[in-house]
This record gives structure tokens, sequence and C-alpha cells, in this order.
């Protein structure tokens, strides 16, 4: 019994340690559209940033974006480009920028910011002030995108 104790504990101490981590949507740093600097202390997972990828309730990323190892997968939009190769195309910190907000390195483009707070115009009341991604999901995403290399 101690020792279910110590790990509930334990892993209490890790959670909240690793929320302790995580960037807030308003203290985001850009440097000329890239993101440097991981949003968590947690790496990200490239199995779930493909599952919201393809979530039509979270990334919805395939509604614009081609991308052929997803070729199954209905509904390919043609508004974004290809992200075949896009990790050969950006570095880490560039897609970080991306998808947190695409406006930055993209006057004009109809992406939504993904990780962005209060100046995010949301119209349904329950999403207002939310963003559509969180961190996690937003470095599970980038490690994701940086498995599309050219074949």
């Amino acid at each position: 019994m101690k020792h279910i104790a110590w790990a509930a504990f334990a892993l209490i101490l890790g959670s909240s340690a690793a929320m302790a981590d995580v960037v807030k949507p308003g203290d985001v740093t850009f440097d000329e559209g890239a993101v440097p600097a991981p949003l968590t202390g947690q790496a990200g997972v490239a199995e779930e940033g493909r599952k919201t990828f393809i979530s039509r309730k979270l990334g919805n990323c395939l509604a614009c974006h081609e991308n052929s190892e997803m070729k199954l997968e209905q509904f390919h939009g043609e508004v974004g480009p290809s992200l075949d190769g896009v990790a050969d195309r950006w570095n880490e910190a560039e897609l970080r920028g991306i998808i947190i907000n695409s406006k930055n390195t993209y006057e004009g483009t109809i992406m939504p910011g993904f990780y962005v707070g209060e100046d995010f115009p949301r119209t349904a009341k329950q999403f207002k002030g939310k963003t559509i991604l969180t961190a996690q999901q937003v470095e599970d995403v980038v490690a994701y995108l940086k498995t599309l290399k050219e074949q």
C-alpha cells in the first residue's frame, strides 16, 4: 500500500512539474516567425501529433493540407501547401512558429493560430479565450511534421 501511495505522490508531483513548464500563449517568444523554445518540458510525440493532425475536432490540418503519408484518409485539402517533405523545408522552430500563429510568418494567411489566446477571435462562447491546441499538442504536431521528409 505504501508503494501505491508513493507512486501516486510521484505522479502528482511529476504532473505539477510538467504543468509548471508550459509556456502560456501570451508568453510565447517569436524570432522572425520562428519559436525556438519548446512550449512544454516534455518532448513531442509524433504519433500523438499525427492523431491531432487528422482529428476534425483538434488540428484538422488535413482539411487544408495534402499529405501523401495520409493518402488513405478522406478529405485532403488544397487550400494550404502540401506538407510532403515539410521537415526538409522548415526547421523545428519554424514549424512550431507556424503552428502557434502562422500570421507571424505569412501575412494574410487564412490559417488560424492554433496556440493563441485572448487576441484570437472565437465566436462560440465556450471557446472564447481558449486555444485550439494545447501546448503539448503543438509539440506533438511539430514532432509529427518533423517525420515528413522527402522520400
